[in-house]
């Protein structure tokens, strides 16, 4: 059954929007945010304080689309008002681990007593900080936030396959997904 669709998003009076056919903009308190969101049966219009998702006679698929592309907005509203923040931690039982950040990339020294050192490239828009045996990723890209972290809990996996799991747990493991404690 096909049926017209009208999702309407409210904005926050401290974010700006500029929609531009399907590029939207969002500026905020934290930063600005833009993304491209394209589908040929739902467009993309800002009425007053909302923006406006609307497709006619939609089918399964562009509902589906509808509320994917509401669920992207909802997200940069989020983070151009607060921001994202990933934490991982530090685990090193056998060899001590020394991380530093240095421009844009992570570098990890003496993982599992390895003489050539990890890294991690992320993007400008994210900040990494290291702070004892805490790291804390932040941005206002939940995407790029997310994939940050995971990049960095990725490259203490790689190459590991000789070792013993239940006695070398040694790597930098996520602890808390934006203050939901995993």
């Amino acid at each position: 059954m096909k049926l017209d669709i009208n999702e309407q998003i409210e904005i926050p009076e401290k974010v700006t929007v500029e929609i531009d056919k399907s590029l939207i903009k969002l500026k905020g308190e934290k930063g600005e945010i833009e993304r491209r969101l394209v589908h040929p049966r739902v467009d993309i219009s800002q009425k007053d304080n909302a923006i406006i998702l609307t497709s006619k006679k939609a089918t399964k698929r562009e509902k589906t689309m509808t509320n994917t592309f509401k669920a992207h907005i909802k997200n940069m509203v989020k983070g151009v008002q607060e921001g994202f923040t990933y934490k991982l931690k530090i685990c090193s039982g056998h060899f001590p681990m020394n991380v530093s950040v240095q421009n844009n990339e992570l570098i990890i020294k003496n993982f599992y007593g390895e003489k050539k050192p990890r890294t991690v490239n992320f993007p400008e828009t994210v900040s990494v900080k290291v702070e004892g045996e805490e790291i804390t990723v932040e941005g206002v890209s939940k995407e790029l936030v997310g994939q940050t972290a995971s990049k960095i809990e990725e490259v203490c996996k790689r190459n590991r396959r000789s070792f013993d799991k239940r006695v070398f747990q040694s790597g930098i493991y996520l602890i808390s997904k934006d203050g939901k404690e995993i």
